[in-house]
């Protein structure tokens, strides 16, 4: 039998995954990370943490971790494909849905569906956050990094750059 090849199984999935994005890459991280590291075993939990914080230290769209998924499993080529696959069927899909949704402005039945989504979107996401941290905590002091930064976020109006700063800090010295 034929093992699909990597560039065909990194579009496949990220075709399909493009299709669940309402509300960004972060909505479908959950499902982007049991794909690649429960199912298919592309690479480890920390692999995928690492390629996700990557993404984010880098300048540019947080989709980036598509990208980064497709080059780890199949190189230049599979970063490729990943993001083309990514934004091609959910581009398609907006633009066709935006022409029609301009039609129903005054309708009741548009304002119940964007008021359900919203509450949706904020529980991918929060799943995207919950796997992320799970996968990243080897100890009490990466807890207690995680558990300090989330609150420093949210009490406060400092910015968590000065949490990554001390959490980054800590790991050089080899507290973390």
């Amino acid at each position: 039998m034929n093992e699909q090849s990597p560039i065909l199984a990194v579009a496949q999935q990220f075709a399909q995954l493009s299709l669940l994005t309402v509300g960004g890459v972060m909505a479908v991280l959950p499902e982007m990370h049991r794909e690649a590291v429960e199912l298919r075993g592309w690479m480890t939990d920390g692999e995928f943490a690492s390629l996700f914080a990557i993404a984010q230290a880098a300048p540019g769209p947080n989709m980036l971790v598509v990208t980064l998924v497709g080059w780890h499993v199949a190189g230049v080529a599979g970063g490729l494909v990943a993001t083309a696959a990514m934004c091609a069927p959910t581009t398609l899909l907006t633009f066709l849905v935006l022409r029609l949704w301009d039609r129903f402005k005054a309708r009741p039945w548009r304002t119940a569906v964007q008021d359900g989504l919203a509450p949706i979107m904020v529980g991918l996401v929060s799943a995207s956050a919950l796997l992320l941290t799970r996968s990243t905590q080897t100890g009490w002091g990466t807890v207690a990094v995680t558990l300090g930064t989330a609150a420093l976020a949210a009490a406060t109006p400092v910015n968590p750059i000065w949490a990554m700063a001390a959490a980054a800090a800590l790991g050089v010295a080899g507290l973390l």
